[in-house]
């Protein structure tokens, strides 16, 4: 178990890398929230075809007032500051500041979970982060009282993000990860709809291609649907601070298909970096951890 949680821990990390190749294209044509809002109705409708299959969710109504706040802070508040800093900062920035969130997941696992923070952990968490800051390369950054707000924004992202992964594997103590994710992904949607709807009032919609479509169709499916449920997993059979080091697998996957598709130029910074997020997450791996229940 703890194998198949740091696998789909780094699979969705990856995929999420990968996702920023498609989202640039389709950003220009669909307005932020409207984009999140069609990624999360793809992937109800995707999750929720094998929730059918499966028997239904079965929540009482504490339970599916719980999973839909956590959903609310992970969909709609994390990913909302996500874009707000994205649009008024930078890439960079972003990169830099988001690549903080495995630290703020430790953290909210002391305080809510009571996991203990252990020597192997930190060392891990500081061999993976030095590994990022070599992949991203924070000299490309930039500190300007223009890009205050949206830095603002980010740091909010890698910190309500944190809580968000946290209260995952909280409810998921007792409950299937599949419709917990699902019913997440509704308490999202009670603020990306509403933001949805004003962005279209104001800005439109661009042209939508055969290339869009293929585009939407991809983030809504497999960035939200398949990604967001392997990272559920991975919450779920491990202790949050060893999954959330499998977050760093994000940069790297970025950065390379970035070179692969974009022409971007690799250095000896991004190898050196992902062979010290490898050593990071093998560091991870070797940590005894307690074993947690999970639904079927």
């Amino acid at each position: 178990m703890k194998h198949l949680g740091i696998l789909s821990g780094i699979a969705a990390a990856a995929i999420w890398g990968g996702m920023y190749v498609v989202s640039k294209v389709v950003l220009e044509v669909i307005p932020p929230f409207a984009l999140l809002s069609l990624r999360l109705i793809l992937g109800t409708l995707t999750l929720w075809i094998i929730v059918i299959y499966k028997g239904g969710i079965g929540f009482n109504r504490r339970q599916m007032l719980q999973v839909l706040g956590v959903g609310w802070v992970g969909y709609g508040i994390s990913l909302g500051f996500q874009f707000v800093g994205t649009k008024l900062s930078t890439a960079s920035n972003g990169s830099l500041v988001t690549s903080s969130t495995p630290a703020f997941v430790i953290i909210f696992a002391a305080l809510i979970l009571r996991e203990k923070i252990t020597r192997r952990q930190l060392l891990a968490l500081g061999i993976a982060t030095l590994g990022v800051l070599a992949v991203i390369d924070p000299r490309s950054a930039q500190i300007s009282p223009n890009l205050f707000l949206g830095n603002l924004s980010l740091v909010a992202a890698a910190i309500t993000w944190a809580l968000y992964s946290v209260l995952i594997r909280k409810v998921t103590r007792d409950l299937d990860t599949l419709r917990v994710s699902l019913v997440a992904f509704w308490g999202g949607m009670v603020i990306t709809l509403p933001a949805a709807s004003l962005e279209i009032a104001q800005s439109g919609v661009g042209e939508i291609t055969p290339g869009i479509i293929w585009g939407i169709l991809y983030l809504g499916i497999i960035s939200t649907a398949l990604a967001m449920y392997l990272w559920n997993t991975a919450f779920a059979t491990l202790e949050a601070g060893v999954a959330s080091l499998t977050f760093f697998a994000q940069p790297v996957v970025g950065a390379g298909l970035g070179a692969l598709l974009l022409g971007e130029k690799l250095t000896p910074l991004f190898i050196l970096g992902g062979v010290l997020i490898g050593v990071g997450l093998w560091l991870a791996a070797g940590e005894k951890s307690t074993p947690t229940k999970t639904s079927s």
